[in-house]
């Protein structure tokens, strides 16, 4: 009779600073070995911030940019995916090939990435709800007929309130975001492992090491944000380095 054993726990381990900079040098160099494969996978991200743009200057119509936001959540799992896959490749010495690796992300509706995707896209939802109840809260009285026409009311005492307000709520739903998934999707590509594991074997990382892990966070949301400043062309260098350092450092800090 075959006795069958569960995967052994993953283990935590201490990160430091260096690691962030091996991680990143790592995946500098991954995206130079694959460059065509990031700025594919890179692409559907800019051409979805092109779409949003568009539709808020173009078309003036903003309520489209909540289906055309939503979007990231539901794939951008699914992408980060391709740059994990790409540098496990890398790493243990397999070829590149593209249909392959379009295959391996494919493979991933059957596996525990729909799931994360779903707990992901719940929690944007939430938050762009709560976003509007703080806005009611404090400028549900002003006269304001169009926000693009109308930004002066943020500069009254209420709409400062409001905006520092919301930064703080919605800078400490980002942090639980981040360590929700930190190194929970490169872990769900690599394990047989549950969701919830996953994600709370992510939360326990930064929790054992706050300061590296959200200097980590904050080094990404900074560089994504200049990225996006140049008409979203900076992500298509911004998002293949990070997405194959996320998986040298989820190699590192987890065994």
């Amino acid at each position: 009779m075959t006795v069958t054993h569960p995967p052994a726990a993953p283990e935590i381990n201490l990160v430091e600073a260096s690691d962030l900079r091996e991680s990143l040098a790592l995946g500098w160099r991954d995206f130079k070995r694959a460059p065509l494969l990031g700025l594919a996978f890179s692409a559907v991200y800019v051409l979805g911030g092109w779409l949003i743009l568009w539709a808020m200057t173009t078309k003036g119509q903003v309520w489209w940019t909540l289906p055309a936001s939503a979007g990231f959540p539901i794939l951008g799992p699914f992408i980060a995916c391709g740059f994990y896959e790409i540098s496990r490749r890398l790493e243990a010495g397999e070829p590149l090939v593209a249909g392959e690796i379009f295959g391996v992300i494919f493979r991933q509706k059957d596996r525990q990435i729909p799931a994360i995707a779903a707990v992901i896209v719940v929690y944007f939802l939430f938050w762009n709800f709560l976003s509007h109840m703080i806005f009611a809260l404090f400028l549900g009285n002003a006269t304001m007929t169009n926000v693009s026409s109308s930004l002066a009311v943020f500069l009254s005492p209420e709409g400062l309130i409001m905006l520092g307000f919301g930064t703080a709520v919605g800078a400490a739903f980002a942090i639980l975001l981040f360590s929700l998934t930190v190194v929970s999707l490169p872990m769900l590509l690599d394990r047989e492992v549950d969701f919830v594991t996953a994600m709370l074997t992510s939360f326990a990382l930064v929790r054992e090491n706050p300061r590296v892990m959200l200097g980590w966070g904050a080094l990404i949301a900074v560089c994504l944000f200049l990225g996006m400043l140049p008409g979203f062309l900076g992500l298509f260098l911004v998002l293949p380095l990070f997405g194959h350092a996320s998986w040298h450092l989820y190699r590192r800090a987890i065994t």
